[in-house]
């Protein structure tokens, strides 16, 4: 099943680069980006990741949460967000569970795990999908669309 604007975003829990249990619900009450991605450490991830942290002050401003999600280890996460002075949250969906609840796709024929940006009201219902293997234009997407809620 594949999630679609007007839904609403799915209860999950996940582990976040320091191990702390994190709770999609945690994000009601204010618009959030959810960001689904290949892998640490190659280059469009990391691309796409430092485009965020560069622009993460605009989505603070806005009142967003920004959160990054793939199936890389709690361990992985932490020396990822470290390098590159990550300043939102990446979480750990190792088992992919998460990723098939929001039904994303695979990329490059079905070798590579899709990059799909989610963009979330303060309510949790879906208001925008950006589904596209180029990192940089996630972010100037999922920025318009939090700057018109």
């Amino acid at each position: 099943m594949e999630l679609k604007i007007g839904d609403k975003i799915p209860n999950f829990k996940l582990n976040d680069a320091n191990g702390n249990l994190f709770e999609s619900s945690s994000l009601l009450g204010k618009p959030s980006v959810i960001y689904f991605y290949p892998k640490d450490n190659t280059a469009g991830c990391t691309a796409q990741a430092c485009s965020f942290r560069d622009q993460y002050e605009d989505f603070k401003d806005l009142g967003a949460a920004v959160i990054g999600i793939s199936s890389d280890s709690v361990s992985s996460h932490q020396k990822f967000a470290k390098q590159y002075k990550l300043p939102f949250v990446l979480l750990s969906d190792a088992s992919k569970k998460i990723r098939k609840l929001f039904g994303v796709p695979t990329g490059m024929f079905g070798l590579i795990p899709g990059r799909v940006t989610y963009v979330a009201d303060k309510e949790g219902i879906i208001k925008m999908i950006f589904d596209s293997m180029m990192p940089k234009n996630h972010i100037s997407n999922a920025l318009k669309a939090i700057k018109k809620m």
